[in-house]
């Protein structure tokens, strides 16, 4: 076998002079001013960073975090010159669909945790086994274990398709996609790379982007016309435009300082979460969260991780071919999924809308989310 070609074990070990010097950055955090009675509208208050930087420093069990990651197997590969780090999860049913699930930005392998066993196992979880699924949940190509990229032009559609390679490579020749964030353009793109491979694609937020036409606008509930709002709505697109512009500068500060990391990431979980919670930590788990976060630390890879943008940006936008393939959506509140835009280039067979939960759908509402995976692939088999 091709020396490039192989499939390696892989084992999270931090080492401990990783973790002492965490906790003294944390310690020695040099924190800004802030305004009275401004709330978020600003960013993140410093009391709060305050708060949970400290639960992060005395409260936070890294290795606990780690053991957990490390419960399920974890192997590299590299492809297209590329490391690339991969969760596989095998169901123990022997007829399991495979299903090669993708997190996006500020996300990581850390999000599927709780949703791994429920689709390998679902028998387990007290669901029909019929409905069980191989999973393989690979770190995009600069993020995390996957990280550092060491050249340009690693934009979505590369990653679909060294998608398609893994899943190949694997052994897997008809599988699922399932994506959120960035995964749900990954996932839909897997789908037009390998279309006689994948069975269908399943999203959660939303497929497809308005192309700006005020035609899209007619015959739309409110709550759509409020979903579509979001993409106008440039105080919550701020994070965007840095990174897809001057990532490298802003790593600077997010490589330096945990506290800087932190915030960046805590921001868009106080932002994009169920908004019928107050704190981050009301809609996720404040140990699964701050797994994420020492993630980005540990690896490095806020520079590489925000690239991701800068080499996307510049299709933001375009039209996309028709997918004829089987699409399911989940929309969870806070998401800015419209039916007729996701219909206008992929076909739509599966469209759900629930009241609780929020971008983060593996995280916050992780029975939700599985059901509706299940649900949507279950004719598909």
């Amino acid at each position: 076998m091709n020396e490039d070609e192989r499939i390696i074990p892989f084992r999270i070990d931090i080492p401990q002079e990783q973790l002492d010097d965490l906790h003294h950055r944390l310690t020695t955090t040099r924190w800004p001013d802030d305004l009275p009675a401004v709330g978020w509208s600003y960013g993140v208050p410093t009391s709060y960073a305050q708060h949970l930087t400290d639960y992060w420093r005395t409260s936070f069990d890294w290795r606990a975090a780690e053991a957990r990651l490390n419960a399920f197997p974890q192997f590299t590969t590299r492809i297209d010159g590329q490391n690339i780090h991969f969760l596989h999860a095998r169901s123990p049913e022997p007829d399991a669909l495979p299903l090669i699930i993708t997190h996006g930005w500020p996300g990581s392998i850390a999000e599927f945790l709780t949703i791994i066993g429920p689709l390998t196992d679902p028998a387990a979880h007290g669901a029909n086994p019929r409905d069980a699924f191989h999973v393989i949940a690979p770190s995009i190509p600069g993020f995390a274990f996957s990280g550092p990229t060491t050249e340009t032009g690693w934009d979505l559609h590369r990653i679909a398709r060294t998608w398609a390679h893994l899943m190949n490579r694997l052994g897997y020749h008809r599988y699922g996609a399932q994506g959120g964030d960035s995964g749900s353009v990954i996932a839909p793109a897997l789908g037009r790379t390998a279309p006689r491979n994948v069975a269908g694609v399943h999203v959660n937020g939303a497929l497809g982007f308005p192309t700006g036409d005020p035609a899209e606008h007619d015959n739309l509930t409110p709550a759509e016309l409020t979903r579509l709002a979001q993409y106008q709505d440039q105080d919550r697109s701020g994070y965007a435009i840095i990174q897809a512009t001057r990532p490298q500068t802003l790593a600077f500060g997010l490589h330096d300082s945990p506290t800087a990391q932190l915030t960046w990431i805590v921001e868009k979980f106080k932002e994009w979460t169920d908004p019928a919670h107050e704190l981050p930590e009301d809609a996720v788990d404040i140990d699964q969260l701050l797994t994420n976060v020492s993630i980005y630390w540990f690896t490095a890879t806020a520079a590489s991780a925000a690239r991701l943008y800068k080499e996307g940006q510049k299709s933001w936008g375009t039209a996309t071919e028709y997918s004829p393939l089987p699409h399911g959506v989940a929309v969870f509140p806070g998401d800015p999924g419209v039916r007729t835009i996701a219909e206008r280039e992929h076909n739509v067979v599966h469209w759900s809308e629930f009241d609780r939960g929020g971008h983060f759908a593996a995280m916050e509402a992780p029975d939700l989310l599985v059901n509706d995976i299940q649900a949507f692939f279950r004719p598909l088999r």
